[in-house]
């Protein structure tokens, strides 16, 4: 009895061995080699699994840097430290450059306007289905949080304004919540940017005001106050150039409606306000002495010229510009800046107090300036097609 059971074990263990060799061979002679990098660079991403790069999962993105078919910096999450470890994986050298987070351009909220009350599936994209929206403006954020849901690293939230809002410490630039996003109103901006224009709305000044209280008009005041042309106006929304933006906030104290991020304190415009109306000030009373200095001289060059003696007649000299006339009467200022559409007076014309002089082109709306005074028209001293700022001089009437 004990004997069989011996030779069973025998057995079984030769029959063992027998498998185990034949596996071996078989392993061996159909083995896929795998490139011992792949593991590594695996190792060197997120492991969130979150879909940003465009691949499926970490695994995908790792087989698409080794590859080739995708760059170092492929998982954002990862950020530049796992981008370094990757490329000196492939023996190549680290990538440079600033790191990038994501930034949602609306500032609408509460301050936008309804079309109705939206009861529904609390989803952004669903929300889009009914009549395009809850919101009057068709460029702000719902509020419904589809971003929010899509973000796997807690890094944005819908603030106390019903506004999406990113937290920049967290966020990893995965491009989930952009993707998530049906109006594509989030971006991806330099960590180190603080100016923001909160604002997407591209349409006209009288239309935007009518949708939401902190929209751009592009009134073009940010454009003008900015001291390092790094604000334009753009399909009628203005837009930073973040290679040239210094963070001044200039141009957030200069926006009339709040569109511009960080948001000054009323006092803060206050102050502003009174900076730019002293320097405007002082241009213009630099401008009178300038125009009263030619007038001085002219006069002086005419009484030269009567007290010298007769001679030969001197050749005829080419007519020369009118020197301007000092200012001694009332003067209609502009009360905002913009464009010169239309003078609609000339000197030596009577006009009554209340009369329309100047049209000015401001905040994508024509504006008539008034005179504050009645009296004749002394001189004109804009032209059509003049870019004026505040306080700048228009008319003079004596």
């Amino acid at each position: 009895m004990i004997t069989n059971v011996i030779y069973a074990v025998l057995v079984l263990g030769v029959i063992a061995v027998v498998f185990g060799l034949i596996l071996s061979v078989a392993a061996k002679a159909f083995e896929v080699k795998v490139d011992e990098r792949l593991p590594k660079i695996q190792a060197c991403l997120a492991g969130a699994n979150c879909g940003g790069c465009g691949y499926p999962g970490c695994a995908g993105c790792a087989e698409a840097i080794l590859a080739g078919k995708a760059p170092v910096t492929a998982c954002a999450p990862a950020g530049a430290e796992g981008a370094a470890k990757i490329a000196e994986i492939m023996d190549m050298e680290a990538p440079s450059g600033e790191k990038q987070v994501a930034h949602v351009l609306c500032n609408g909220g509460e301050a936008s306007v309804k079309n109705f009350e939206y009861v529904g599936l609390h989803d952004c994209v669903a929300a889009t289905k009914v009549a395009g929206g809850p919101t009057a403006c068709s460029f702000g954020c719902m509020g419904f949080g589809t971003c929010v849901a899509a973000c796997q690293f807690d890094a944005i939230h819908i603030n106390e304004q019903g506004v999406a809002e990113v937290d920049k410490e967290k966020c990893t630039n995965c491009g989930a919540c952009r993707e998530a996003c049906p109006r594509k109103l989030i971006v991806e901006v330099p960590y180190k940017q603080k100016v923001f224009v909160n604002c997407s709305n591209k349409e006209k000044g009288p239309a935007v005001t009518k949708v939401c209280a902190n929209s751009c008009i592009a009134c073009g005041m940010c454009e003008r106050t900015c001291k390092f042309d790094a604000i334009h106006v753009v399909n009628n929304v203005a837009v930073i150039d973040y290679t040239k933006c210094k963070n001044c906030t200039m141009c957030a104290k200069a926006c009339p409606r709040n569109a511009i991020e960080p948001i000054p304190t009323p006092e803060e415009k206050e102050k502003f306000k009174a900076a730019q109306k002293a320097a405007a000030e002082r241009k213009a009373a630099a401008a009178k002495a300038a125009a009263e200095a030619k007038v001085a001289e002219a006069a002086k060059a005419a009484q030269t010229a009567a007290a010298a003696p007769a001679a030969a007649p001197a050749p005829e000299a080419k007519a020369e510009a009118k020197p301007a006339v000092a200012i001694t009467g009332n003067v209609v200022t502009s009360p905002m800046p913009g464009r010169i559409l239309s003078v609609l007076v000339k000197p030596g014309d009577k006009v009554t107090k209340g009369q329309d002089v100047v049209i000015l082109e401001a905040m994508k709306m024509e504006n008539s300036i008034t005179s504050d005074y009645a009296g004749t028209v002394k001189q004109v001293l804009v032209a059509e097609g003049d870019t004026v700022a505040v306080d700048s001089q228009l008319v003079e009437i004596e």
